[in-house]
């Protein structure tokens, strides 16, 4: 007969309840759309990474013989561009500028502009009025004319498309994380550890920001769609990365004129970028609904 843990005095061993991250995951990994477009993303940085290794060719390499091959040529299976490149080479290649102008101004976003709406949503008073009319000022300006007219200021190149691109994306955050930590503030808890005398810093550090990083990452993980699409906009208005080099918006500017001669060619850069930042967007849509407990 068996004799339980219970019967000898022992007590019984509690089973731990999976952490809240641990359910976001499990939420997500639930979710076929949200899966789905992972994937893709995690191709095309993949394929961005181990580009010289992937790429079939050279993807400067330009001959006048073999200019605006039609897709399924043999030796290019997406044809060639106006200068005879290998579109399927420059469409990989231009994941990497695409995907790092697209990714990284929001990236710094994220980190200048969550420090920015914490503090103001912290410490409230003068310092959130001081903060927070501040931001709203850039909120005057549309993005994409803020966007354009900073790199218009700056002058084109990766790094001033960059800077100008991480400056539009820092009021939106910012705003999220003052609004957030202004909520979260007001929690019973945060009040209780204030009034124990707990530092600002400490309260911040274990009670707060394990609340807000969440929302405030779901956030910008929608904006990398917009800023990838903002990006290829100041490409293709000669505001950002430079030729020859390969980068979606800029093929697409290269191509405009060729879209009578071969259309899907001139379209396959305006397609990757349809590609990743509806990817992005849906992963943001999945991460959203994983991380609301209620739903």
């Amino acid at each position: 007969m068996s004799v339980t843990a219970s019967a000898l005095g022992r007590p019984t061993p509690v089973e731990r309840s999976p952490g809240y991250w641990a359910g976001v995951v499990r939420r997500l990994r639930r979710d076929p759309v949200a899966m789905v477009a992972l994937a893709i993303i995690v191709v095309l940085v993949l394929l961005a990474i181990f580009a010289p290794w992937v790429a079939p060719n050279d993807p400067y390499r330009s001959s006048m013989i073999r200019r605006l091959r039609p897709i399924g040529t043999p030796g290019f299976p997406l044809g060639t561009d106006e200068l005879g490149r290998d579109m399927l080479s420059r469409l990989i290649f231009g994941a990497r500028l695409s995907l790092l102008m697209g990714v990284t101004p929001v990236f710094v976003a994220f980190f200048v502009g969550s420090f920015i709406g914490i503090t103001a949503g912290y410490l409230g008073g003068k310092v959130n009025t001081v903060l927070m009319r501040t931001i709203d000022v850039f909120f005057a300006f549309p993005s994409v004319l803020l966007a354009i007219a900073l790199s218009g200021a700056l002058g084109a190149g990766i790094f001033n498309g960059l800077l100008s691109l991480s400056i539009v994306f820092i009021p939106p955050i910012a705003r999220i994380a003052e609004s957030v930590t202004t909520a979260v503030r007001k929690i019973d808890y945060v009040e209780a550890a204030r009034a124990s005398g707990a530092s600002a810093m400490t309260i911040i550090r274990v009670h707060v920001l394990g609340n807000v990083l969440g929302p405030i990452f779901v956030y910008a993980t929608g904006l990398i769609s917009v800023s990838l699409i903002l990006a290829s906009g100041l490409s293709f208005l000669g505001l950002g990365v430079k030729p020859p080099e390969p980068e979606w918006g800029l093929m697409l500017n290269t191509l405009r004129n060729a879209i009578y001669v071969q259309p899907w060619v001139a379209a396959l850069p305006g397609v990757m970028i349809f590609i990743t930042s509806i990817s992005f967007n849906l992963l943001s849509d999945g991460l959203r609904s994983a991380m609301d407990i209620k739903a």
